[in-house]
This record gives structure tokens, sequence and C-alpha cells, in this order.
């Protein structure tokens, strides 16, 4: 039987034999080739910060707060080859990128499915997910060309967000992350100034690095209260500041007394992967998935330096934990298959 990483609390995961489902109409099968995490939502799950809140009711649109059981899921991306006679376009051979956890075979439907071009990047095709929230975070913050933008927390999403930001012709284009790996893969990506919040007063400094003036737009992902807080004050009067990080309940350090009172930027929680969006319906999800999908397959934007470290599936057991562990050795936790 074929094996999935499942996890049995942040620090412990295990190779699991698992059944693959009966193909049914509209269905096909993949073998697994390579595949990617997703840091910030996986480890919510895993911990259970998620959970607190229990499922969310769309009639109601709150969350309960009744709580459930942690997630066992590992694993967001995957790309894999058809190993049926495949549906709906797709053949035996084809090379598809799809949602799915960390297994060794697949079986799913066309939809969010996407043929891979011969000869692209299994690294630029798993950040398709992240560049779908990056998309709405610029998006829903009206990031315009000569705009100043401030990111925080260079995770895959924020790498996406200056890359994205730098395609919309920002100027200059802020990280801020406290890592030293994360810092260098958002040079790579475009930024023009990194600031560590470690070492310094971040919302001052952006203040200092766009003459007092502040950004036009400051985006969140790190989940962080302090970025927050330090996006608040590097943003300039009646910018606006876009909260994408979906975080546990935040503790002390925010403080909507002080500049965001004076300052009175914009507010705007921003979220990708579920319809209506604010666009809605010129633009909807199909159409962010589109357009990262063609910036990718484009090389207009990449997941080569995003996609770190690269190991065995059959490691995953021991790595995975190191998302926590050693931060500074991961930034998306990539897998191959053999």
């Amino acid at each position: 039987m074929p094996l999935e990483v499942c996890a049995l609390s942040p620090e412990k995961m295990e190779l699991r034999e698992y059944e693959v489902p009966k193909v049914g109409k509209g269905q096909m099968k993949v073998q697994s080739m390579y595949a990617a995490a997703k840091h910030g939502t996986e480890l919510s799950g895993i911990k259970g910060d998620s959970a607190k809140r229990g499922p969310y009711d769309p009639e109601l649109q709150v969350f309960p707060n009744t709580g459930r059981g942690r997630s066992s899921r590992t694993g967001n991306m995957f790309i894999g080859t058809v190993i049926d006679e495949g549906v709906d376009g797709f053949v035996e051979g084809d090379t598809v990128l799809s949602y799915g956890p960390f297994r060794e075979v697949h079986v799913i439907s066309t939809e969010r499915c996407w043929k891979v071009p011969e000869r692209f990047s299994w690294k630029s095709a798993v950040c398709l997910d992240p560049a779908d929230f990056a998309m709405c975070a610029i998006r829903d913050g009206q990031v315009r060309v000569g705009d100043a933008v401030a990111v925080f927390g260079m995770g895959a999403i924020g790498l996406m967000v200056v890359q994205i930001a730098k395609l919309s012709g920002a100027y200059p284009i802020i990280a801020v992350d406290p890592l030293e790996n994360r810092q260098k893969v958002a040079q790579i990506c475009g930024a023009d100034l990194i600031l560590d919040p470690t070492t310094c007063d971040a919302g001052v400094e952006i203040k200092k690095a766009t003459g007092n003036r502040g950004v036009d737009v400051a985006i969140d992902y790190s989940a962080n209260v302090h970025a927050l807080q330090a996006a608040i004050r590097g943003v300039a009067f009646g910018g606006n500041v876009v909260a994408g990080a979906a975080p546990a309940p935040y503790g002390p350090g925010l403080d909507l007394g002080a500049e965001a009172h004076y300052n009175r930027p914009n507010l705007i929680f921003s979220r990708a992967c579920s319809d209506p969006n604010r666009e809605y319906p010129r633009w909807d999800e199909k159409r962010v998935y589109a357009t990262c999908w063609r910036l990718l397959t484009e090389g207009k934007l990449t997941g080569e330096s995003i996609v770190t470290p690269v190991v065995a599936f059959e490691d995953l057991v021991t790595e995975y934990p190191k998302i926590t562990s050693n931060p500074e050795q991961n930034i998306k936790l990539g897998a191959y298959f053999e």
C-alpha cells in the first residue's frame, strides 16, 4: 500500500499506509513526483490553533468557538504523473499540478488541476498557492505604479508579494523579516530594502526610508502582532494596511490609539481561495489562479529560491518538524518522490 506523512504533533510525524480511493467519474489517478508544504496554515492546524475557533458558519458568518481536534494533514500542492486514462483533456503520462497532502498516490478531479508544461520548474509550479494569496493581497491593497510598499513576513506568500509588487511598478519595496535566510531570498525576489525587526524599530525605519512619508501600502503575512503594529506605524497617512495572515488570537502589542488613530490608515483584510472576493464578479478565484499560472509559466514569477529545503519523501518525518525547530533553514519545505 502507498504511504503518506501524517502529523501526530508538531514535533512528531509518521509514515502511514493508506488505501487509495477508487477513481470516480471526472477523476484520475496521479503518481507523485514532487510536493511542498504550506507552513503557516498546516502548522496552525497541527498545533490546534485554528481549531480553537471551531468551523466557520457561512450563514451566520462567524466562528462558534466550539473547538475541534487537531489536524494531521501535511502537504499543500504536488506535481505528479497521470497513471490511468485521464479525464477532461488529461491523458496518461501527463504531468499535472494539484492540491493534496504528502502522499505517494492521489485520486483527484480536474477542479483546481493544471497541466504542467515541459521543462517548467516544479518549484515554481508548487508556488501557485502562495502566488494566489499574494495576488489577492496586492489587488486588495490597491498597489499601483510608484507606490512604496512594505511587506512583513518573508515566507512563501510574502516573497510572492514582493515579486508581484515589483511587477506592479512599486518602489521602494521594503521587506521585513528577522531570519537571514529569508532576507537573502527577499533580495533575490526584488526587495529594495531589508529590515530586521529585532534590531530596529521597523515602523520608524520605514518612515525614514520614504522621506518620513511612510509606505502607501503595508502588507502583513507574518501573523505576528508586533509586525502588524509596525505596519500601522510605517504606513503613510490614509494609506492601506493589508492583513493577509490568519493568525491565532493576538496577545498584547496592538495599539489602535496611537499612530492608527492619528494617521487613519485603511485596515484591509485580504483572503484568497474563497469567493466572492472584493472585486467579484470581474475577479474570481478562477481568474486569480489563471493570472498567477500565466505569470509563473512565463517566468515573471518564480519559486526557485523559495522552495527550500528539498528532501526525499521518506525523510519528511524528520525534516518536517524542523519547520518549527529550525526556521532559519526553512522557507517552503519541498519533497521529491523516488
